[in-house]
């Protein structure tokens, strides 16, 4: 369904993200993260840029972030805990790559629970975003 899940719970989008511009025009992310602190695509591309350089720690700690500051977006947007978080809607991939990327660095630090919930979680918002990002 374009509308809703299997469940008729209706998607969630979230609005524009700030820090979307800055990032768009090469301003590094750490100055967009400490400009936008709410942005969960700035903690998201902060994440996989740590992924990339095998700095799993930092990767974790930037992708835990991006995590929580997108599920209180999510949360004002009217999201309950369940429901479809569309890829498709480019504002809600910053929270998408961030859950990801936390996917991703949970397990290079070997919490396998941790890597497998996001990974499901991932799935079950956005089977687009979570192909789309190679989960």
């Amino acid at each position: 369904m374009s509308t809703s899940d299997l469940l008729g719970i209706p998607p969630t989008h979230l609005p524009d993200d700030p820090a979307a511009g800055p990032l768009e025009t090469g301003v590094a992310p750490d100055q967009v993260a400490a400009a936008h602190p709410a942005s969960s695509l700035a903690w998201a591309v902060l994440a996989e840029d740590a992924l990339a350089d095998d700095r799993a720690v930092e990767a974790y700690a930037y992708a835990r972030t991006g995590y929580h500051r997108g599920l209180d977006a999510l949360r004002r947007s009217g999201w309950r805990g369940q429901g479809p978080v569309p890829w498709e809607h480019v504002p809600n991939q910053g929270f998408l790559r961030a859950l990801a990327a936390l996917s991703r660095a949970a397990g290079d630090i070997g919490e396998e629970e941790e890597r497998h919930r996001c990974a499901e979680f991932l799935r079950a918002s956005s089977a687009e975003g979570a192909r789309a990002l190679g989960l």
